[in-house]
């Protein structure tokens, strides 16, 4: 069952972030380039340029999916300790980079 779900759980994602990923973001366009349903599908010429220009068109660098993730687990909530015992300890959350702050505003996330 856990497989299921988070197979469910990345194809959502992938459908939030497809303007980011190398992934096509618009189907429609390409399946209206196929003839036939048996033909081989096509990529939408805005996914042409993504794979020709490796860049989005919000100007950021064309992520995989691993890759993007890779950079989203760079976001983290640190643990800090000051040196004097009568200060307490505070957390601190790193802030995102912009193409971080993209991903997450594409999955309607809050940190």
């Amino acid at each position: 069952f856990l497989c299921m779900l988070a197979y469910y759980v990345e194809w959502h994602m992938r459908q939030a972030l497809a303007p980011l990923l190398f992934d096509d973001a618009d189907k429609e366009t390409a399946a209206a380039l196929r003839d036939s349903a048996v033909e081989p599908a096509q990529r939408s010429p805005e996914a042409l340029q993504k794979m020709e220009t490796k860049i989005t068109d919000d100007g950021f660098p064309v992520q995989s999916f691993h890759s993007l993730l890779q950079c989203l687990a760079a976001i983290v909530t640190n643990r800090h300790q000051p040196k004097s015992a009568r200060l307490p300890a505070f957390e601190k959350t790193t802030l995102p980079n912009p193409l971080q702050q993209r991903a997450i505003d594409l999955l309607h996330l809050r940190l």
